[in-house]
């Protein structure tokens, strides 16, 4: 009996040492993550991610249970470098390197302790973290400046197809009435970074085929950027005929989510398209092989 619970007790104590030693390096990272999930609205689908990626693994657990631990000395490599990430992070005031360490470090712990295979399974709900993150200031503006600029242009041509009058400067649409600027906000980057989370959930729970799963998360970036240039499109029909007020306040917020629930519904039709195709092509390109 002794030896059993001295057994338990260090079952138990690895795990406990691994969320103490976590808990240490990352005490003073993860609250102001968290206190930016809350304070900015673009980062507010941060409290799902985990709780989403969670359930990733509950939902495959019949499949762990039957995986082998076969811990491999090449974690050392992806842990080493993922506190690398860390010190990086903290040296140069770096927040984005710091939060992500996090991932990599649990990569490297799973890949350490339970090996090659339990890698591969949790893959998916690993990598899904990184929604987590925000992206660095520096990333940011270098995509939402050309979101706005594209934005602005297919604006600009939906207007002059329709018979209205547009001078477009930059970001800026000048109507003959009023003025409208597609600024930062109205780069479609929010929409774009939930329909790339959703766009992943939906494959995961959908598609089986790996391929089917990043073809619909690849396929949500144009279908996001293309439904935002189409709402910056119709805002400036509403200001046109309707006023400039129309291109604010509620209905302004109100047209972007009926964009975004069409821009949904875009990717859901993309996902059964190709629920119909194949999951693999034989070599010959004329048959399928069918997985049990």
């Amino acid at each position: 009996m002794k030896a059993e619970a001295a057994r338990s007790a260090a079952i138990w104590a690895v795990p406990m040492a691994l969320a103490a030693a976590l808990t240490a390096l990352y005490w003073n990272v993860v609250p102001h993550l968290v206190e930016q999930w809350w304070q900015e609205e673009d980062y507010n689908h941060g409290f799902l991610i985990l709780p989403l990626a969670l359930y990733f693994v509950w939902n495959d657990r019949e499949r762990l249970r039957t995986l082998s631990v076969r811990p491999n000395a090449l974690g050392v490599g992806l842990l080493v470098f993922g506190l690398l990430m860390l010190v990086l992070g903290v040296v140069g005031a770096e927040l984005f390197l710091q939060r992500s360490s996090l991932i990599v470090v649990l990569a490297g712990l799973v890949w350490l302790i339970l090996g090659t295979a339990w890698l591969r399974a949790l893959a998916f709900p690993i990598a899904f973290l990184f929604f987590l993150v925000p992206l660095p200031a520096i990333v940011m503006n270098a995509i939402a400046f050309p979101l706005q600029l594209f934005a602005a242009q297919t604006a600009t041509f939906c207007l002059q197809a329709g018979g209205i009058p547009v001078l477009r400067e930059g970001n800026v649409i000048t109507l003959a009435d009023t003025t409208l600027e597609v600024a930062e906000a109205c780069s479609g980057i929010r929409s774009l970074q939930a329909l790339l989370a959703l766009g992943a959930v939906y494959g995961y729970f959908t598609q089986k085929a790996t391929w089917k799963r990043w073809a619909l998360l690849l396929v949500s970036i144009p279908i996001a950027i293309a439904a935002n240039a189409f709402r910056v499109s119709g805002t400036g029909f509403l200001a046109h005929y309707f006023g400039s007020e129309m291109a604010q306040g509620f209905y302004h917020s109100f047209a972007g989510w009926i964009v975004f629930l069409v821009a949904f519904l875009m990717l859901l039709a993309c996902g059964s398209i190709l629920s119909r195709l194949p999951d693999r092509l034989s070599r010959s390109g004329l048959g399928t092989e069918t997985r049990s």
